[in-house]
């Protein structure tokens, strides 16, 4: 699943090297946080954010029904 996450993400950004991910899995859930540099938020994001509300949906609709739920959280880079 995650090689879904980068391929979209990295189909809107344009600065590919910056390009962060972080994976923590609980109990029921994975947490994948995106990191990314602040020229790609607004690209990856979308207006009114429906890139991310749609990479959430394609991603929900991809994961087996017995599996952990996927929790997607896009975040600016620190320098």
């Amino acid at each position: 699943m995650l090689e879904l996450i980068k391929y979209i993400v990295e189909q809107f950004a344009e600065d590919k090297e910056h390009i962060g991910y972080e994976v923590e899995e609980t109990e029921e859930s994975i947490n994948v946080t995106v990191l990314l540099a602040d020229s790609d938020m607004g690209k990856v994001i979308g207006k009114q954010g429906k890139i991310a509300k749609a990479l959430r949906t394609l991603v929900h609709a991809a994961t087996p029904r017995d599996s952990k739920k996927y929790n997607i959280e896009i975040k600016e880079r620190e320098a």
